[in-house]
């Protein structure tokens, strides 16, 4: 089975993210083991970049706080139409504002050569809001749908 980088993300997030996600303190370590654990040099790197990636998106700031978003034809072709309603049934019930939305978009759009399920979603989504100030109450509902705790929305 060939690992992915979402399979990266997920190790990190699973053994070493505990509170807001930053560079990995001893990344070269951390890097080390995963290449240890059997994880391709390359998904290593593009994991790296990727949360690299997130954790510099903390400076944005919304400039509306409501808008209405149209996916581009892109983003439509990466996320299924379960993930796009799933995203909106997210910002509708406050646990992503716009800003987030926007980050977990890119972020989704980043993970190039994956098919992304609503699954992958949903921790995608997990790690964004843990790596947001603030967004502790988010967080906290978001890891209630992603254990399925709570059922996630109605059809």
């Amino acid at each position: 089975m060939k690992e992915t980088i979402f399979d990266v993300l997920m190790y990190l997030f699973e053994n070493y993210m505990e509170g807001e996600i930053d560079i990995l303190p001893d990344s070269d370590a951390i890097r080390t083991e995963l290449m240890e654990a059997g994880f391709d040099q390359i998904e290593v790197n593009k994991a790296f970049d990727w949360l690299e990636s997130l954790s510099m998106q903390r400076a944005i700031k919304p400039s509306a706080t409501r808008a209405f978003r149209i996916f581009c034809p892109e983003e439509k072709e990466k996320l299924n139409m379960e993930c796009l309603n799933f995203i909106l049934f997210l910002e509708q019930n406050g646990i992503l504002n716009s800003t987030n939305r926007e980050i977990v978009i890119d972020r989704a759009m980043a993970l190039e050569d994956e098919e992304l399920s609503i699954e992958k979603l949903k921790w995608i989504v997990l790690m964004v809001l843990l790596s947001q100030p603030d967004e502790e109450i988010a967080f906290s509902r978001m890891e209630d749908i992603v254990y399925d705790l709570v059922p996630a929305y109605m059809h």
